[in-house]
């Protein structure tokens, strides 16, 4: 028989004759702890072989002369079990609670790759890895920040990272021979808490032996304290932090896992740590006044009633008064708090870094590229998580694992922090916030996990930018849940160059219909994606009235969804589809269905490719079109004899306008403006070679209507375009 004893600290075992008795006779009812005593001293069932788990402060409990054998379990020292590891982690299906069988193998080795090539590295996560704990955390956010697919989603990283420490610490006392019996977790957040805190304030992630003696306050410390300070740092220091492996930082120490130090300090705060001297001491005398305020009440009006002395009772009221103002005055800590949170969250100097989920995948996976040279100085530390936590924490199922823990956090605390809270973010959230901090601050409001604080957030913002912002299933799922709070249309949502694709639309479809203008560029959307957008535009629901979808692949397959949306759709009033592969084909397709809507007034099919045929086949039916009064047609390869054609239109006689080239007769254009800037804004984006032919094509005729005019004023306003057509042409020569 093979006994295991697990975590044997919590147990005051006493090992004398005198303590606990001798016993041979496994039929003998006695208390536990004689069993297990009798155990380890091989009185009862001496053929039982013993394994003792404890922590290092506890392992002298034991008398050693019961021990045959000492071993420490310290962690992974292969790397190759790391990498099993690894695989069979997150090759599971279902760990994550999505449950979703479509995951692809090749993302999944990929990730491991990604993963064990920056192990290989030996960066910090390296040391991290070494605990197998940390590889599940690892893991864990993986599969949180790349199959993360419902909506809302079944987690939020907050909650990853408290279910990690309740995995770890739940129901661990720091000391069982210690009367405080105070809870290791809160230990942790009080004390490594606000080194964590005082980093993040000081924008610093290395911390010298100095800063742990001055944040342990050591030489304040008395006997109990050092004793539990001596186990703290026996038994879980470790955990949380280890020596920093950067060259020329070899005695300095870092939290094993940089988000941790974000973490801890989010706790360090929410849970009120932070005070000042005067508020330690106030929350003391106000205790001890509160205590002893009724007894003494009594004693004083005896004796008053007795002595002449009346004004005692008023004393006495006076002083009572203290702990009802100190109450008052300690609730002005949910408005800092709240304060925090909000300067925190905007930040400034961090508008232009990358949103925290990338962040957070780039510590994990590193970035690809060349390693930093040591002597390099490294760019500034970003905190971007800590008031994240911060909001995280404050949530009613992390409060609830916190509790157990022994960080407790109380409602009304949680309620008068939202409270305090919501003024300064709704107001600071308006001014208008750059891409990656738009969508920190959507993240913010998830992990917040409060449905009528999110709704008044997000009922404010009318205009949603996140442009170049790499939009995961995870973020687009996060996006979708947060505007679920609300049913407010929106008035313009941003998703240039996002990274989109059919899966992703399919995902945001209820925040699409609410758009009226909707841009789409830049995204590589097949025809998939065109299916989606076909069903947006049919919904009964839809309110999008301006669609940009230029430089996707669309091609003729995408031109058909998209033609048989426009027959059905009731909202739409623009629709761009300049560069989008099209040909002659998808103009025909989209020429068919034109005749079938009623409320397009502007259709823009520059650079498609397209000839004399299809360009004059769309003007045709836009003339009969009610309300279709501009069709761009610039860039595409229309003839001299196309050229003359579509000169010829006439707004008052034909109802629709033209825009073909940068000249009109031996005029400019009205829209060369325009033209040009639609160029100048897609240059970096488009084939150099065709657009430098197109531009020289331009100049040509721009030249060739300067030469048949004798107007100066229109001679001059020729040499103004030609100028910037050639200031764009000398860019795409030198190639910048």
């Amino acid at each position: 028989v093979l006994f295991i004893l697990n975590g044997l600290e919590r147990l005051n075992l006493d090992f004398r004759l005198a303590g606990t008795e001798l016993c041979c006779d496994p039929n003998e009812p006695v208390p536990p702890s004689t069993i297990v005593v009798n155990l380890i001293r091989k009185y009862l069932l001496p053929e039982a072989s013993i394994i003792v788990t404890t922590r290092p402060s506890a392992v002298r409990r034991v008398p050693g002369k019961y021990v045959g054998r000492y071993a420490e379990i310290c962690g992974f020292s292969d790397t190759n079990l790391q990498k099993l590891y690894f695989q069979m982690r997150l090759s599971q299906p279902g760990c994550s609670g999505e449950g979703r069988r479509d995951r692809s193998s090749a993302e999944q080795e990929n990730l491991v790759e990604m993963l064990s090539r920056n192990l290989e590295r030996h960066n910090q996560i390296t040391t991290a890895c070494f605990l197998p704990s940390y590889c599940w955390l690892v893991c864990t956010m993986l599969h949180f920040l790349y199959f993360t697919r419902a909506v809302p989603p079944s987690q939020t990283l907050t909650g990853i990272y408290t279910s990690f420490l309740r995995l770890n610490f739940s129901g661990e006392v720091l000391d069982s021979t210690d009367p405080s019996n105070i809870s290791m977790m809160k230990y942790v957040a009080k004390t490594v808490g606000k080194l964590a805190y005082e980093g993040v304030m000081s924008r610093k992630t290395c911390f010298s032996e100095e800063d742990l003696q001055q944040c342990f306050e050591v030489e304040m410390k008395t006997e109990s304290e050092l004793n539990l300070l001596e186990v703290f740092r026996s038994d879980v220091f470790r955990f949380f932090l280890s020596p920093c492996v950067q060259p020329g930082k070899e005695h300095t120490f870092v939290f094993t896992i940089p988000a941790m130090q974000e973490y801890l300090a989010a706790l360090y705060v929410v849970l009120g740590e932070k005070k000042t001297l005067a508020q330690r001491v106030g929350k003391e005398l106000s205790e001890i006044f509160g205590k002893v305020s009724e007894d003494v009440a009594v004693v004083v009006n005896i004796v008053s009633k007795v002595l002449p002395w009346r004004f005692l009772p008023v004393l006495f009221n006076l002083l009572k008064i203290f702990p009802r103002y100190f109450s008052r005055l300690s609730g002005k800590d949910k408005d800092a708090i709240a304060h925090t949170m909000a300067e925190e969250l905007f930040k400034e100097e961090d508008y232009y870094n990358d949103d925290v989920l990338d962040q957070i995948n780039s510590s994990i996976l590193g970035v690809e590229g060349p390693m930093p040279h040591p002597d390099e100085t490294p760019d500034d530390e970003v905190f971007e998580l800590f008031p994240i936590f911060m909001g995280g924490i404050l949530s009613r199922r992390n409060r609830a694992i916190l509790e157990q823990l022994g960080c407790s956090i109380k409602n009304l605390a949680a309620f008068e922090i939202a409270k305090a809270m919501k003024k300064t973010v709704i107001r600071k959230s308006r001014k208008g916030l750059p891409p990656s901090e738009l969508m920190d601050y959507l993240f913010f409001l998830h992990e917040f996990q409060n449905e009528r604080f999110t709704a008044e957030a997000i009922r404010s913002l009318r205009t949603v930018n996140l442009s170049s912002v790499k939009m995961t299933p995870l973020k687009c799922s996060v996006l979708a849940s947060v505007m679920s709070t609300t049913s407010h249309e929106v008035e313009e949502l941003n998703l240039t160059s996002c990274h989109l694709d059919a899966t992703s639309l399919r995902t945001l479809f209820p925040v699409l219909l609410r758009c009226k203008s909707l841009h789409l560029q830049l995204n590589s959307l097949s025809s998939d994606a065109c299916q989606e957008i076909r069903d947006l535009l049919l919904h009964d629901k839809c309110v999008v009235s301006n669609l940009r979808l230029g430089n996707n692949p669309l091609g003729e397959e995408g031109a058909q969804f998209l033609a048989e949306a426009l027959a059905g759709n009731r909202s739409l009033t623009s629709l761009s589809l300049l560069h989008t592969a099209l040909g002659d084909r998808g103009a025909e397709l989209i020429a068919q269905h034109l005749p079938q809507n009623q409320h397009l007034q502007e259709l823009n099919l520059g650079y498609n490719a397209l000839t004399d045929t299809a360009a004059l086949r769309v003007v045709e039916v836009a003339k009969k079109h009610e309300k279709l009064d501009k069709v761009h047609l610039y860039l595409n390869d229309i003839s001299e004899d196309g050229k003359r054609a579509l000169h010829s239109l006439r707004m008052d006689r034909d109802g629709v306008r033209a825009l073909v080239f940068l000249t009109a007769g031996t005029d400019v254009s009205d829209y060369w403006s325009h033209i040009l800037n639609v160029v100048q804004r897609n240059l970096p984006f488009w084939d150099r070679d065709r657009v430098r032919q197109h531009l020289a094509l331009l100049l040509q005729d721009l030249e060739s209507s300067r030469r048949q005019t004798a107007n100066p004023w229109r001679k001059a306003k020729f040499l103004r375009v030609e100028s910037e057509v050639k200031k764009m042409l000398a860019k795409q020569q030198e190639g910048t």
